[in-house]
């Protein structure tokens, strides 16, 4: 099992991987811009996963499901393969969020990339 670190890195590399993880400015402010945006887009994903996490362990307690604090403890916000970094994006809020409630966790039906 890859450390906290090494799966931060892996992560950076998926979501950096457009210019195959290099910087490519060649001015400090360019590379700064980058790695800053890049700094976002890992503290996004933490975040969305560890929403969800919460979520989840919480609807699973409610169904009666024991869920052991040291399993909690060992979970990592820095998975992503549930994350779609290539094909069609869509910014358009759904109702349940636009009216502040998390969308379901219930697992959607696989679908065909476009």
């Amino acid at each position: 099992q890859l450390n906290r670190q090494e799966s931060r890195h892996e992560l950076a590399r998926k979501i950096f991987h457009g210019q195959k993880g290099e910087l490519r400015q060649s001015y400090r402010e360019g590379q700064e811009d980058q790695l800053g945006a890049l700094g976002l887009m890992l503290n996004i994903v933490v975040l969305w996963n560890t929403v969800y996490f919460q979520k989840i362990i919480a609807e699973m307690r409610a169904e009666g499901i024991h869920v052991r604090d040291e399993d909690i403890a060992r979970l990592s916000p820095l998975k992503f393969a549930h994350i779609n970094f290539h094909g069609r994006y869509s910014f358009a809020l759904p109702v349940e969020v636009q009216s502040g409630r998390l969308r379901s966790t219930a697992k959607p039906e696989k679908t065909t990339p476009v």
